[in-house]
């Protein structure tokens, strides 16, 4: 005689997904993100402590001068850039050791570059936008880990207005019109506001398709520079507001 009870638990076992298991799983991508965005904001952060750092040295050792005006102002000025482009189109070619040297060799030519800012700005009113800069950075980026709002769809839209502030600062070499350059000044730090909780929430986004990738480790560099480009920009727009002259 069949016994029906034993192949009822025998066709029963295992073949429905026990809750238990979906919030393991749930709880080890939670542990797995939440380990992939601090290191993304360790390295950022630490990025901007040295540009910090050596800005600063730059300023008090009287090699920030060497910067102002002339041929090294135009190479310190464009040589950050240059990293950039190297990161971002060698990064399938790069490895991650190679990525980590560029990045930090960026944070240092980038400090180079803003010691300028001490010979224009009293140093209490660099500390103090620096602080502010680093408030909003903050709230933006919890807002944008947070919210379940998508902000993908204003990608291109605040693409197209860095594109436009670009062409805009271009055009003020020319007119030095301090009216434009305050324009120029407000809209800037709206973008990089938005930046801030977009970049954010694209890399939250992105570690479901990067885990357990060989990727992963490149992405996290790539993802601190994307933070790291958005707050020094958000902080040199807001500096003409809040910063007082030397």
């Amino acid at each position: 005689m069949a016994n029906w009870n034993d192949t009822e638990q025998r066709q029963g076992f295992g073949s429905v997904p026990r809750a238990g298991d979906a919030v393991a799983r749930q709880e080890t991508f939670d542990a797995g993100l939440r380990k992939h965005m601090l290191s993304i904001y360790n390295y950022m952060t630490s990025a901007v402590l040295l540009t910090g750092i050596v800005a600063l040295l730059a300023a008090r050792s009287g090699l920030a001068l060497a910067f102002a005006s002339g041929p090294l102002m135009w190479i310190v000025a464009l040589s950050p850039l240059a990293f950039v482009f190297a990161m971002s189109f060698g990064l399938n070619r790069m490895s991650k050791g190679t990525l980590q040297v560029l990045f930090w060799a960026f944070a240092i030519v980038m400090g180079l570059s803003m010691s300028t800012i001490f010979l224009r700005y009293t140093g209490e009113s660099i500390a103090a936008t620096f602080f502010a800069t680093a408030g909003a950075f903050a709230g933006l980026s919890l807002f944008g880990y947070t919210t379940k709002k998508n902000l993908q769809g204003f990608g291109t839209f605040l693409v197209m207005g860095v594109i436009g502030l670009l062409i805009a600062m271009v055009i003020n070499i020319f007119l030095q019109s301090s009216t434009l350059m305050l324009a120029i000044s407000f809209i800037g730090v709206l973008i990089f506001a938005g930046l801030t909780a977009y970049d954010t929430q694209r890399l939250k986004m992105e570690y479901q398709y990067l885990r357990g990738t060989e990727f992963a480790g490149k992405a996290v560099i790539m993802g601190a520079l994307s933070l790291y480009l958005d707050f020094v920009n958000m902080f040199t727009f807001l500096l003409q507001f809040m910063g007082n002259r030397e």
